[in-house]
């Protein structure tokens, strides 16, 4: 088992930044890929980002590409999402997640999940 815990959502003005946290515990969360997805109103889980546990490649949907950076830090278990130059689209809540695969871009190939973390983007 892992338990994961999202924080840094908030309100943020169009163009502004926010970082988000995830940390990771339980049974050696270093062994999985982590992942961003978000779910805005009235819209699905989609995928944000991920960073493999085995190489450290990271992936991105294309939306986010060149604003947002997934990165993690395997000695404090934390996995983050720099949120940079944000829009109103953004607005979600954001899920951290992690999987035992080595690549992972769908929901369902990951196994554990955070509670989520609200981000606003406003105009």
């Amino acid at each position: 088992q892992v338990q994961l815990v999202e924080s840094g959502g908030g309100f943020v003005q169009a163009g502004g930044s926010l970082r988000l946290s995830c940390v990771a515990s339980g049974r050696t969360p270093n062994l999985y890929t982590m992942g961003w997805f978000r779910q805005g109103p009235d819209r699905e889980r989609e995928f944000v980002a991920a960073k493999s546990y085995r190489d450290g490649r990271a992936t991105y949907a294309n939306s986010v590409t060149g604003r947002f950076t997934i990165s993690r830090d395997n000695a404090k278990n934390t996995a983050y999402l720099q949120m940079d130059s944000l829009k109103l689209e953004d607005t979600a809540i954001y899920y951290c997640a992690a999987s035992g695969k080595a690549r992972a871009r769908d929901s369902y190939e990951y196994d554990y999940w955070g509670q989520g973390t609200q981000v606003t983007v406003s105009s």
